[in-house]
C-alpha cells in the first residue's frame, strides 16, 4: 500500500477510535463506518443516516477469526460459508455475543457480520483492530453510493473522512443469510452471492424471508432516486411505455432492447450482462436525478446469480414511487 494511503488508513482508524465517522469503500457499496462498540458513535451514525433505531447495521470485521467476539456461537454452516465466500459480498446473521450493543442489532438477539473484499477496507479493519458498523454511506432509503463522489454528494460535511478506493467492483449490497437457526437458513437479502452458490455450500437453497425488516435492505421501499422508477418486463413493454410518454424519461435496458427510441428519451445505460447491470445500477439512478428526469424505465436482467439482486433493488426503488 502506498505511504499516502497507509497514512489515510491510520488517520481513519484514529477518527473511529475518537468516536468519529469514516466512509470507506467495499466491493459492494461505500459504507459509513463507526466503532461498533461505541454507543455515542453509533447514535451519531444513525442520526446522520436518518436511520430508524430498530433497523440493524452490519458489523464489518477483518477475518472469520473475529466471529467469536461478536457471535454467541458459530455453527458449521457459518464456518463453511465464511471459508467459501469471505472476504466477499456475504453477510452472516448469527446469535449475538454478550455485550454486543443494541444499537448494532436494532435491539434484536442477532448480529450481521461480514468480511469485505476490498484492500482499503481490510487495511482499515486491521488498523482499527475491532468491528466497524457500516451501513451504506447515504441518507436512509436513498440510492447507495458506489464512488467517493457519491458519498460527498449524499453526506457532505456530516462524515469526518472519506477514504477513496475508486468505484465499487460489485455495485449492489451483500447477500444476507440468517443462520441464527442453523437448521433453517434464511435468505434475508439477495446480493453479490447468488442463491445457487449458497445452496452449493449449504446443501439447500436458503428460504427467502419476506417478514418484517430484520436486516438492512428489507424494507419494501428502498434504494430510491427522486425520479420515479418503473419496471418493464421486456422490450415490447418498454416500447409501449415510451410511446405513451417519452419526455423526461430515462431508460436502463440491454442494448438489444434499448434501441430505436425517440430522440427525447435518455438512454442511461445498456448493461451487457447482469454483473455490469449491478455494477452500474446505482450510478445510473443517480445520473437520472442529476439530469432532472421524471422517471426511469428499467428492463431488469434474468433472475439468475446477481441478476436476482438487481431485480430486488429495482423493485424496491419502484415501490418508493
Amino acid at each position: 500500500m502506498p505511504d499516502a494511503a497507509h497514512q489515510d488508513v491510520e488517520r481513519a482508524a484514529a477518527i473511529l477510535r475518537a468516536g468519529g465517522l469514516v466512509a470507506f469503500p467495499t466491493e459492494t457499496v461505500y459504507g459509513l463506518g463507526a466503532a461498533a462498540r461505541d454507543p455515542a458513535a453509533l447514535t451519531r451514525l444513525y442520526a446522520v443516516k436518518g436511520r430508524p433505531s430498530d433497523h440493524p447495521v452490519i458489523v464489518h470485521v477483518a477475518s472469520a477469526a473475529d466471529l467469536p467476539a461478536w457471535a454467541a456461537d458459530v455453527p458449521p454452516a457459518a464456518t463453511a460459508l465464511a471459508e467459501r465466500f469471505w472476504p466477499g459480498p456475504l453477510t452472516l446473521v448469527l446469535r449475538r455475543a454478550p455485550g454486543v450493543p443494541n444499537a448494532v442489532t436494532g435491539g434484536r438477539e442477532t448480529v450481521g457480520l461480514r468480511v469485505p473484499d476490498q484492500p482499503l477496507a481490510l487495511a482499515l479493519l486491521r488498523e482499527f483492530g475491532d468491528g466497524i458498523a457500516a451501513p451504506s454511506a447515504n441518507r436512509f432509503g436513498a440510492v447507495s453510493p458506489t464512488t467517493a463522489a457519491h458519498v460527498r454528494a449524499s453526506l457532505g460535511d456530516d462524515v469526518d473522512l472519506i477514504l477513496d478506493g475508486g468505484p465499487c467492483a460489485v455495485g449492489v449490497e451483500s447477500s444476507i443469510v440468517d443462520l441464527s437457526d442453523p437448521a433453517a437458513p434464511r435468505l434475508l437479502r439477495s446480493g453479490g452471492v447468488g442463491a445457487d452458490e449458497l445452496a452449493a455450500v449449504l446443501g439447500t437453497v436458503p428460504e427467502p424471508d419476506t417478514g418484517p425488516a430484520r436486516a438492512p435492505g428489507m424494507l419494501a421501499a428502498h434504494y430510491a432516486p427522486r425520479a420515479r422508477v418503473e419496471i418493464r418486463g421486456d422490450g415490447e413493454a418498454l416500447a409501449r411505455a415510451v410511446r405513451e410518454h417519452s419526455a423526461g424519461t430515462g431508460v436502463i435496458a440491454p442494448a438489444s432492447v434499448a434501441a430505436d427510441l425517440p430522440d427525447d428519451v435518455v438512454v442511461l445505460g445498456r448493461p451487457a450482462d447482469a454483473e455490469a447491470y449491478a455494477r452500474d445500477l446505482y450510478a445510473l439512478l443517480r445520473e437520472a436525478d442529476d439530469r432532472g428526469l421524471a422517471r426511469v424505465l428499467a428492463v431488469p436482467p434474468d433472475p439468475a446469480g446477481i441478476g436476482l439482486a438487481v431485480r430486488d433493488r429495482l423493485a424496491r426503488a419502484a415501490a418508493a414511487g
